[in-house]
Formats: structure tokens, sequence, C-alpha cells
């Protein structure tokens, strides 16, 4: 006996959606973003994947190091110029100095550009690391989370967002360890050349702490308001984009227009909350820098008229006061920065933190070919708690029989599909192919066996050939040719301009839906499936197209078991079993003639909506 597991926790999106993907203008019930992580979450993982490049940053901070002794070693060289060689007219000294302080800023430019290169490969490579693992992360997730996102906001996390994080590192990381560098040695500099003044000058540290920690809660929150009424204007372009027939067919070009300018109103606001603390922190910076530059100044005069200090040793100082604002300064430049890349970050975080919610078990059995056996026992199902969509339903296909649902919208038709594809869990129940549960068998390999053609193909932005052979990415040029013919394509396939090489366009809209539907079905002929899904494939097309279609799928299904969503009557007349589904429940069962017969539910529906619809391809079945 097979052990059943226990099911998953079912997806919840809304009821009957399509079997791909959201479509239409976005989903209701959207989720809102969670609440952000704490920073010091953020950074630890971000280092975790600068740590990957240990060795590299090692030697980034050698140099960083190095130009920074060379930069706070010059002020003290002039300050002795001006005690030492200057005072006392050794033009001779001063000459040699001179020289000295050439090669140190000549080694200092050297060893700025090799930190700015290394750096530069440092933060490719991070980002790299970061789109992979989102990307990678994004693949795992089932359709739930597609159907709770817009598409725009996916691709704001993955190209806003990781940019972001990519212009931080590239741009802050010598800057932020070179301005604590600076701190130390400028600090160390100025308590050996004169304690009285160090510690004035470290008056202005307090201030700078201060202001600093005011901005930080501010900037940060601006940055993720603005990141993330960012990806809702990508979401609502990337919709409106896609939806322009809909809009132009309907007249909603002024209402969309009015979304948009809503959108955009809400993103200029909270991109001006958040420029406006990022643009405050420099200005704060500089007044806080002139004022420690002013006491040092008076210090240093007092010092000097009571024989304590050398003018060297002031202009030293003023020098090394500007150098020890400098830093702080920049570090708290830095931190608005920093803000902005560390809130794309926990978007992106937040993404990779989200868990398939249709795990494989840890011993998943390997499905090799199966003989197509399928059976549905006591299933119930629901997108949300309590509503359900399927009520015990049971249903059993032998292999090679072919599978008619009937019944009207929103009756559960689909959902069968999604839950046999295992897009979704069943709630109660099972689902049996070949005798044991689907959720025995690893998801790749179960869908690997399926094979689906839709009412609207999705095809990629690739060639013809490149498009059929998506089936199956082994096949050879012969065989994805020989699929196209199976498929009734290859003829209209040689007339296009490159034939097999003609570029499609997206969603291979220079393609009519017929011509779609047939590069589609060839596609399904290539990845040879044992059981075939069909959803309403030829609705879209006109009747002479959809005699060709009709053609190819019936290739197609020979030898497979094949569950057919009600499109066409004769497809429905020669199925092994009609289902009727409504209200969630299968009501009646049975061969077209049969049901018929029964002059139940499905009689009253044939003969209200498809009898007109099969005389009229009768008719055009017998003109062709």
């Amino acid at each position: 006996m097979v052990r059943q597991p226990q099911p998953a926790a079912p997806a919840r999106p809304a009821p009957e959606r399509m079997l791909f993907g959201r479509g239409g203008f976005g989903p209701p019930g959207m989720m809102k973003p969670e609440k952000a992580k704490n920073a010091r979450s953020t950074v630890g993982r971000l280092w975790g994947y600068l740590r990957r490049q240990a060795v590299t940053l090692v030697g980034v901070v050698v140099l960083v190091t190095i130009n920074t002794a060379l930069g706070v070693l010059g002020p003290y060289i002039m300050g002795q110029a001006l005690d030492t060689y200057i005072g006392k007219g050794d033009m001779a000294g001063l000459a040699w100095l001179l020289q000295m302080l050439i090669g140190i800023y000549l080694v200092a430019s050297l060893t700025t550009w090799l930190q700015e290169y290394t750096v530069a490969g440092i933060a490719q490579r991070v980002v790299r690391d970061i789109r992979t693992d989102l990307f990678g992360r994004l693949q795992t997730l089932s359709l739930r989370y597609f159907d709770q996102h817009t598409h725009g906001e996916i691709m704001s996390r993955l190209t806003n967002d990781v940019d972001n994080i990519s212009m931080v590192l590239s741009s802050s990381v010598t800057n932020l360890i070179s301005s604590v560098l600076s701190l130390v040695l400028v600090a160390t500099m100025m308590f050996i050349i004169n304690v009285r003044l160090a510690l004035v000058a470290m008056i202005i540290t307090p201030l700078i702490a201060a202001s600093t920690r005011w901005l930080s809660t501010r900037t940060r929150q601006g940055f993720r308001d603005q990141q993330e009424n960012l990806g809702i204007l990508n979401g609502l372009i990337e919709e409106t984009i896609t939806g322009q027939r809909v809009i132009k067919a309907y007249g909603r070009e002024a209402e969309a227009t009015r979304t948009f300018d809503e959108a955009n109103a809400k993103l200029r606001i909270a991109s001006t909350r958040a420029q406006t603390f990022a643009g405050i922190g420099g200005p704060m910076m500089n007044m806080i820098s002139n004022f420690g530059r002013m006491i040092v100044v008076c210090t240093g005069g007092l010092l000097a008229v009571q024989g304590m200090a050398t003018v060297g040793m002031i202009a030293a100082f003023i020098s090394y006061s500007d150098r020890f604002a400098w830093p702080l300064n920049q570090l708290g430049q830095l931190y608005n920065s920093i803000q902005s890349a560390l809130a794309g970050a926990e978007r992106v975080f937040e993404t990779m933190d989200e868990s398939p919610d249709l795990p494989d078990l840890p011993d998943a059995l390997p499905l090799a070919r199966i003989a197509g056996e399928v059976a549905f026992e006591d299933v119930s199902f629901g997108y949300e708690t309590g509503v359900p969509v399927l009520k015990h339903v049971n249903l059993r296909a032998a292999p090679g029989q072919t599978i008619a649902l009937v019944g009207p919208t929103g009756a559960g038709k689909t959902t069968v599909i999604n839950l046999l594809t295992r897009f979704y869990d069943v709630d109660d129940g099972a689902i049996k192919v070949d005798g044991n549960d689907i959720r025995m068998y690893p998801k790749d390999d179960l869908r690997r066996k399926l094979g689906i053609v839709l009412q609207d193909n999705f095809l990629f932005a690739d060639t013809v050939m490149a498009n059929i052979r998506y089936g199956r990415l082994d096949a050879t040029d012969d065989e994805a040719k020989g699929a196209a013919r199976l498929a009734n394509a290859d003829q209209y396939i040689h007339r296009l301009p490159q034939g097999y090489d003609t570029i499609l366009t997206e969603r291979g809209s220079n393609l009519s839906q017929g011509q779609r539907q047939l590069l589609a079905i060839a596609r399904a002929i290539l990845a040879d499936p044992d059981i075939l899904i069909l959803d309403e494939a030829t609705s879209n097309v006109d009747t002479r197209t959809e005699k060709h279609v009709q053609d190819a799928l019936l290739r197609l299904m020979q030898g497979r078991t094949s569950f057919v969503i009600a499109h066409r009557l004769s497809t429905i007349r020669d199925a092994d079993q009609v289902l009727v589904v409504n209200g969630g429940e299968i009501i009646e069962r049975g061969t077209h003639e049969s049901l018929l017969a029964q002059g139940g539910f499905y009689s009253r529906l044939y003969h209200s909506q498809f009898k007109g619809q099969l005389a009229g391809a009768m008719s055009a079945e017998e003109n062709a």
C-alpha cells in the first residue's frame, strides 16, 4: 500500500483563475508588503554575499589603508615644512620634502585607481549572486505568489532594488572603509601632535553622531517608501501596456491616465520626502564641520600666543580638523546611500524568504514513463478557507481515454486541471496517477509527463524553432520539424520570412491566433507527454482554422490520456467520458449520447448553448 502524505496547505488565489499566472488588470486582494526587516539583519545577509569575495576584499582593505595613511601623512609633512624648512629658509630641505609629497600623492592616486577597479569587480560579482539567487527563488514559488504580486513589482525587485545595491557597493565600500580608517588615523595624529587641540577638535563628534541618528529613521523609511511606490508604478505601467487593447476597446484611456497620475503623485511625494532628508545631511555636516574648524583656529591661536603651539602645528591641525570632519560628513552622506540600498535589499530578501508552498517530499518517488491512469478520490478543494470550489469529486480515467469536462463558467473545470498539474494541492482526498498519489512524485517529474495546450498559449520572443523546441530542449531540428508537420504548422512556417528561423515578437504577436495555437500544439507533440490537457484550445480561432487545429489535436491525443475542457463538440461527442461539473460537483457522467438521452443538465446545456455551434461546425466540415 502506498503511504498517503498529508496535504500541504492550499494556496489561496482568486478562484477559477487562468491556468498559468495572473491575467486581466491585477488580482483582487493583492498582498500588502510585509514590514521591513531590521537593518542589522539585512546588513548581515549582505555581508554573507560579500564574504564570498573575502580574498579580494582583503586586498581592497590593504589598498585603502595605504591610500588613507598616505593622505593622513600629507598635512604632517606640510606642518614640518613650515616649522623646519620654510621658517629657517632651508630651500634644499624644502625641495626634498616637496619631492616626497609628490611621490606620496602619486602612490595615493595609483592605489585609488586600483581600489576602485577592484571594488567594481566585487560589486558586480555580489550583485550577480544576489540576482541569481533571487531569480532562482522566483522559479521555485507557486502560482500563488505571482497571483498576489504584479509583474512590474517583481521586475522592480530584480532590477531597481538590485541596482541600488550595486551602486552602493561600487561607490560606498571604499568610502566607508576609508572614512573609518581616516577617523582613526587622523585622531591618532592629532593626539600625537597636541592633546589639547585634539580634545577641542573632538567637540563636534557628539553633534555629528546626534544629527546622523536623527536622520537615520527618517531617511531609511523614506527610501523604503520610495522603492515600494516605484514597484507599484512599474506594475501599473506593465499592466497598462499589456492591456492596451482592452483599455482602448472600452475607452478607458482617461481612467488609465488618472490611475497613473495618482500612483505617480504618490511616488513623487515619497521620493521628495526621501531626497529631502537625504539632502539635509550634507549641509548639516558642513555646518558642524565649519563650527569645529572655527573652534580649532581660535584655540590654536590662543595656544600659539602662549608659546604652546607652532604655526606649522596649527596649520597641520586645521588640515586635520577638516580631515576629521570630512569622514564624519562622508559617513553621514554614505548613510543616505546605504539606507536606499538597505531598503532595496530588504525587499529582495523578502522575496528570497518566500517559501514554496508545494515542496517535494524528501522521499519522493522518481517518475519514469507512466501508463496514464488518473483517479480523483473524494477530492475537495477551495482557494479560500471555507469557500469550497470542488466538493468530493470522484473520477477515473483509464490509460488512453479522453475525458471531457463540461459545465458553466466558474463550475470548477479549470480547478480540476490546476490540481492535476499540481499547481495547487488538494484540501482533502487524493489524486493518483498509475495508483500513486501525485504528491509522492517530484513536481518536475510529474509536469514533464503532462502536455498542456491552452486557449491563449505563451510564445517567447525567439525563433519559431526555439519555441517548438521548448517542449524538449534536446530535440533535433528534424524532430522539431516533424512535430510541426504533425501539428499542421509546417506549411505556414515555410511561408514566414525566415521560415523556422523567423524571430517572433513578444507573445508571438506577429502570428495569428490560429498559427500560435498550431505552434503550441507542435511544442506539445515534441514534448511527447503521457497525459494531455486541452483548455479551450480552439475557442479563439475561426471555423476554417479550427479544422486544422482540431486535426492536429486529434493526432496529439492518439494513445494518450486526455482531459478536455469543452471547446469543440466533435471532441466532446467522441470522448470516452463526459463529466458535467456544476457548483464544484460532478452532477452527471457518461457518453455524449447517453447524457443526451437522460434529458438532464447536459442535455439542456447542449440544446441551449451547443446545438447551433455544432450545426455551424458540421456545415464548415462539409464545405471544407
